[in-house]
C-alpha cells in the first residue's frame, strides 16, 4: 500500500481540512441545524456539535502528549461524549457555529507542535500516539464535512493520499473470511483480508474510498464476485472502538 505521509506533510494536509470545514460551517444556513444530515441519525446540529466536541477533546490530547497520566478522550466515555453532543445541538446555530469555528481555530493552533512528539502516547486509544490522533483528526473532519453537505464536499473532492489512507485503516471492517482486491483506475490493485470469499471492487479511488466508509460514492463502484450469483460483500461496523491503522 501506499506510504505513510510524513508529520509534516499530513499536518498540511489536516490544516488544510480544518480551514476548509471552517469555511463550510460559516455557509450552513440557521435553517438546516435542525434537519437531518447525511449521516443516519443525526441532525445538522448534532453533526456540529460533534465537530467542536472532538476539536476540544484533540487540543487536550495534543497538549498533554506523552503526560504521566493521560487524560481520556472524552469526559464520562462514550456515554458522556453522546450526551454532551446532544445537549451542545440545542444551543442557538449562531452560537453553535461560533463554539464549533473556535474549536477548529484552537485545534489549527496546536498542530505544528504535534510533530516534535509524533510518537509520543495520548489517550485518544490504548496504544495510541500522537500520530495516530493526527490521522484520526484527518479522518474526522474529511468524513464529517462530506456527512454536512455531500454535494458541497463530495468524497470526489477528497485527497489521493486520504483515499490511500482510508484503504488501510478501514481494512479494520472486512470480516474474517472475506478478501476484498480495490482495483482504482489506473492504479496498483489494493487487497484487504485474506478470506476464501473473494469480491474484486473497481472504481474511481475517492469512490470506493467512500464505499468503505459507508459514504456515498459519486461515480459507480463496479462488484465482481468469484462465484457466480454471490452477494455483494458486507462490512462490519465502523470500529470506533479500536485503534485504527495509519
Amino acid at each position: 500500500m501506499t506510504q505513510l505521509l510524513a508529520p509534516a506533510e499530513l499536518i498540511a494536509q489536516v490544516t488544510t481540512a480544518l480551514d476548509e470545514l471552517t469555511v463550510q460551517l460559516r455557509e450552513v444556513p440557521a435553517t438546516q441545524y435542525t434537519k437531518p444530515s447525511s449521516l443516519p441519525g443525526w441532525n445538522t446540529a448534532q453533526l456540529i456539535a460533534h465537530l467542536a466536541s472532538f476539536a476540544k477533546a484533540a487540543v487536550r490530547q495534543f497538549e498533554h502528549v506523552g503526560a504521566d497520566q493521560l487524560p481520556s478522550m472524552y469526559d464520562g466515555g462514550a456515554e458522556g461524549r453522546i450526551e454532551a453532543i446532544n445537549m451542545t445541538a440545542l444551543m442557538r446555530p449562531e452560537s453553535l457555529r461560533a463554539l464549533a469555528t473556535d474549536g477548529l481555530a484552537q485545534l489549527r493552533a496546536v498542530l505544528p507542535g504535534v510533530e516534535d512528539v509524533w510518537e509520543q502516547p495520548v489517550g485518544y486509544r490504548p496504544g495510541a500516539t500522537a500520530a495516530d490522533l493526527m490521522y484520526a483528526t484527518w479522518r474526522e473532519m474529511l468524513i464529517h464535512a462530506t456527512d454536512l453537505d455531500e454535494f458541497v464536499r463530495p468524497a470526489a473532492s477528497w485527497p489521493a493520499a486520504f483515499s490511500a489512507h482510508l484503504f488501510r485503516a478501514l481494512e479494520a471492517r472486512v470480516p474474517e473470511g472475506t478478501r476484498l482486491v480495490l482495483q482504482a483506475h489506473g492504479k496498483t490493485p489494493i487487497v484487504l483480508g485474506n478470506g476464501s470469499k473473494s469480491w474484486v471492487l473497481s472504481g474511481a479511488d475517492f469512490d470506493l474510498a467512500a464505499w468503505m466508509a459507508g459514504r456515498p460514492a459519486a461515480g459507480p463502484v463496479q462488484v465482481t464476485a468469484a462465484a457466480d450469483s454471490a452477494a455483494d460483500p458486507q462490512l462490519l461496523p465502523w470500529p470506533s472502538d479500536r485503534l485504527m491503522a495509519r
